[in-house]
């Protein structure tokens, strides 16, 4: 129904008015549903009475006055404008009238009880008034009249014929009457009209929002405002309510349609004013979400429900069986008594059980039924976490272990629940499940925790330092003497790898496995693939990174989701292609693994993938992005959650903030207590190696050196001296040379450089600057466009600013102004960057001097680019960009060979001798390539 065509019922209305005026009443039977805002429609009607000369009337139905006897007539008379001696008669024969009722028995029939000459006399004082001015009779939802009253009603309905009355009543579609014959007996009278009411149309519906909002507030959600109130005006008018208030704090028109407290109220508005059985209906529903089995929850017929169904639909408050917003359901559940909610939500859960339903289904049901005895429950619970975990539904996963820990009975299950709740929560938040720890400590003494359990409580409790406990748990696996099933075999053949990247001091108290068992033990792939990937770790960390590497972390992380056991899977395949030189191949493969823990609402893995990705921009020397994903990091779970694992992130943010010379924000960062326990780990190497280098920034040499021989000492005990981990040596060498010792800083760079043989030209790099720095000035620039070409091989940007700063500053030392100028050109864009600002501040020391350098050094690239082909000025501008050959062969579609001869013939051209020299100012006017 349009909003024209409820003007059309209105002016039909105004026509039965006129007609009364002119002493010929009628009596109009206005019938819809509580989608059609027919109560407004009513009330616009009496107020356009008042304006036309008529006095208007009204009285309104309720459910809680039914039993009231003539309650509705008695309205109409206390709102009828009588002189007192009219009003007096007419009170005293409502009460005679109400006595008269009340004083029949239960089982009579009341109608046959009032005075017929009572319903006369009152009936009289209506027609009498209608005498001194045109009367509109107006009674809403009349089918929740009193019997009394419905007989005083039909009475007067007989005679306003030759009345200036119009009687309007309104009733639901699917009202109810306390006196069914009240319709018939009004629409067999000649003088009687039926006013069919319907729901506004989708144009209805936009005129309705648009004389609220205006045109462009009405189309700015054209299609959702109908969908959302299926042509009910209150539910229309709920909308704009929530869509104002969201407007006033927001200071601007919400992005979208969100339903609120108006659209809730307006919902249940419509309830209450429809009839009782319809509203038990609708909590059924709420309480199912879809009408499958709610005959069987409200005990029922699937006709009543049927009927009931169908009422709400055509109230607009359902569509395909369902509210058409779940703000509507939370309304609806809401208004239910708590305890009668809990009851419905067993009642539900009985029934799905019993039907065999979804264990995720039944499981919400049992969450919101308060009291649980069921003995099944526990396992349904189980089984419906399990599937959570599964689709990334972590914090509901929690709420069916929590649920099922606290109803369950049996020890030795309670433990079991208990194991995959501090899994879980493990997921969310490290630092929760340490409650648990006590409780699974006590259960593994007293021979309840199973093996692989208890390697897992070993894990956690490693995690937040607590080793004694962690090794008290490992040595009553030793020693207790029980035969090891195949699932603690697993873990335990799987964790000695991990524990020897992350906890070497520890791994002698796991227990021994015979290689036979571990042969028989790796039964799954997920199982193969944690190992594999643990022990490729493994190799790279004790013996260097291998060509195959790359192709076997792929092949693991390809195959790999993150599901409830593959975090440790993904997180050493990553560590793998980081640690070893790989660091371009590792970025994009966490990027996918952190947008897939945002999706599964996974914020502990997020964390923990965030920390390995500023690992990875550090070796990229992106500074930035390693001081947001280190921040990230901290951000999503705190620093007492991290345990020891917490020298990742901090240790990451530390040195990029020490690059960018953020050192009010490093300060801040090592004032934050660590565990101590945290240097008998891994993440120790990373945080002594961050601190060493804030401190040899801040000119406290001495601290640094202190810092760089301690994590030296502790990689060489645990059997982890690998430069590709943290190069220790090219630090403390550094440290060295502020200290003026270059002997034993040059000492420490050649042991560093044979180490690294050729599998790690990014730390290679590093340590052939710093050999250039204890040789002779005229030994320097040689040595360093060596460092410089490893670090273009290494991709570390920052590390390669470095390079070219030294360079800069050797060229200059020599005098040789011009290459200064030149490299100092790059290595200032490089810097710039990685936002390192102190290397840039290093570069402006030379002042007017250097500054002078640069800007001849840019004429001379304006003049001798010209003698360059665009073939060779294209390999050039990639390679002064930081390309490699194979990259730059990549991305001009030609070969490797070919992008060496244009680098040679360059190289002779502009008088230089390595792409370090190349300047950065190439790049101006150069149309570079896709």
């Amino acid at each position: 129904m349009s909003l024209i065509e409820r003007q059309e019922a209105l002016a039909s209305l105004e026509g039965l008015l006129a007609s009364a005026i002119m002493g010929k009443g009628r009596v109009a039977l206005v019938s819809g549903t509580v989608a059609t805002g027919k109560s407004e429609l009513l009330h616009s009607f009496a107020e356009q009475a008042a304006e036309l000369g008529a006095l208007p009337i009204t009285a309104t139905g309720s459910l809680a006055e039914r039993d009231l006897p003539l309650g509705v007539l008695g309205q109409l008379i206390q709102d009828a404008p009588l002189v007192l001696e009219e009003r007096e008669r007419a009170m005293a024969l409502l009460r005679e009238g109400a006595r008269t009722v009340t004083s029949s028995g239960p089982e009579t029939d009341t109608l046959k009880q009032v005075d017929a000459q009572i319903v006369h006399a009152l009936c009289t004082v209506l027609l009498e008034l209608s005498e001194r001015y045109p009367l509109m009779i107006v009674v809403d939802d009349v089918h929740h009249a009193d019997r009394a009253s419905l007989l005083c009603l039909a009475y007067l309905s007989r005679r306003v014929r030759f009345a200036s009355i119009v009687a309007v009543f309104s009733h639901s579609t699917h009202g109810r009457y306390a006196e069914t014959s009240f319709p018939t007996e009004l629409l067999r009278q000649p003088h009687c009209r039926r006013v069919q009411l319907a729901p506004l149309s989708q144009a209805g519906v936009m005129s309705l929002v648009a004389e609220q909002l205006g045109t462009q507030g009405a189309e700015r959600f054209a299609g959702e405002w109908y969908a959302l109130s299926g042509g009910n005006p209150l539910l229309a008018a709920g909308l704009v309510e929530d869509y104002q208030a969201a407007t006033r704090a927001a200071g601007e028109p919400p992005a979208e349609l969100v339903p609120g407290d108006g659209y809730g109220q307006a919902v249940l508005a419509c309830l209450h004013r429809a009839d009782p059985k319809m509203l038990q209906v609708a909590w059924g529903l709420a309480i199912l979400g879809e009408p499958g089995s709610l005959d069987q929850l409200l005990d029922v017929g699937p006709d009543f429900v049927s009927r009931e169904l169908q009422a709400l639909s055509t109230a607009g408050l359902l569509t395909m069986g369902r509210f058409r917003h779940e703000a509507a359901r939370a309304a609806v559940l809401a208004e239910l008594d708590p305890g009668e909610r809990g009851t419905l939500h067993r009642r539900a859960a009985e029934l799905a059980y019993d039907s065999g339903g979804s264990t995720t289904v039944i499981a919400e049901h049992l969450l919101h039924a308060g009291r649980v005895d069921d003995r099944w429950a526990v396992d349904v619970l189980e089984d419906a976490a399990r599937h959570a975990l599964r689709d990334g539904r972590v914090e509901a996963a929690v709420d069916y272990l929590r649920l099922a820990c606290r109803i369950s009975t049996d020890d030795h299950q309670r433990v079991r629940i208990t194991t995959a709740l501090m899994r879980a929560e493990w997921r969310i938040n490290p630092s929760t499940p340490t409650g648990h720890f006590p409780e699974l400590t006590d259960a593994l003494h007293r021979g309840q925790l199973r093996g692989s359990d208890a390697v897992v409580l070993a894990k956690a409790l490693m995690w937040h330092g607590r080793f004694d406990d962690a090794q008290d748990v490992l040595k009553h696996l030793s020693e207790s003497g029980e035969k090891l099933d195949a699932d603690t075999v697993t873990e335990l053949v799987v964790t000695r790898p991990w524990l020897r990247c992350s906890y070497t001091p520890f791994l002698s108290q796991l227990p021994q496995v015979t290689g036979e068992q571990s042969r028989a033990a790796i039964l799954s792939v997920a199982a193969y693939r944690r190992l594999e990937s643990a022990i490729t770790l493994a190799a790279v960390l004790t013996r260097g990174p291998r060509d195959e590497i790359v192709a076997v972390v792929e092949r693991i992380l390809r195959s790999s989701r993150l599901d409830e056991m593959s975090m440790d899977t993904v997180e050493s395949a990553l560590l793998a292609l980081t640690y070893g030189g790989r660091p371009d191949k590792a970025a994009p493969w966490c990027d996918l693994f952190i947008d897939e823990a945002s999706s599964r609402h996974a914020p502990s893995r997020r964390a923990r993938l965030s920390a390995i990705r500023a690992e990875i921009a550090l070796r990229q020397g992106d500074m930035l992005g390693a001081e947001f994903h280190g921040r990230l990091a901290l951000d999503i779970i705190p620093l007492s959650g991290w345990g020891v694992a917490v020298g990742g992130p901090l240790s990451s943010l530390v040195i990029a903030s020490t690059a960018m010379g953020n050192h009010d924000a490093v300060n801040e960062l090592l004032d934050q207590p660590v565990p101590d326990a945290m240097f008998q780990t891994r993440w120790g190497l990373h945080y002594l190696h961050a601190r060493g280098r804030y401190s040899l920034a801040t000119d406290h040499a001495q601290l640094a050196l202190r810092d760089f021989q301690r994590c030296g000492e502790l990689m060489g005990r645990w059997d982890l001296d690998v430069p590709w981990l943290i190069p220790w040596r090219t630090e403390a060498a550094e440290a060295c040379l502020r200290l003026g010792r270059p002997d034993q800083a040059r000492r420490l760079v050649e042991e560093q450089i044979r180490r690294c043989g050729t599998s790690a030209p990014r730390v290679h790099g590093i340590a052939m600057r710093l050999l250039a720095a204890t040789s002779e000035p005229r030994h320097r620039p040689m040595l360093l466009r060596q460092a410089g070409d490893l670090l273009q091989s290494g991709g570390d940007r920052y590390e390669l600013a470095r390079v070219l700063v030294d360079l800069t500053e050797a060229f200059h030392a020599l005098g040789e102004y011009r290459r200064a100028g030149m490299i100092g050109g790059r290595a200032r864009a490089v810097a710039q960057e990685c936002h390192a600002d102190p290397l840039n501040r290093s570069l402006t020391r030379d002042g007017d001097a250097g500054a002078a350098a640069v800007t001849g050094s840019a004429t001379e690239v304006a003049d001798v680019t010209a003698i360059l082909s665009d073939a060779e000025r294209r390999v050039a501008v990639l390679a002064a960009a930081g390309y490699t050959n194979r990259e730059i062969a990549d991305k001009l579609y030609v070969t490797v060979s070919t992008v060496e001869q244009h680098l040679t013939r360059t190289y002779r051209k502009l008088d230089i001798t390595s792409r370090a020299e190349l300047p950065s100012t190439l790049e101006l006017g150069t149309s570079m390539p896709a």
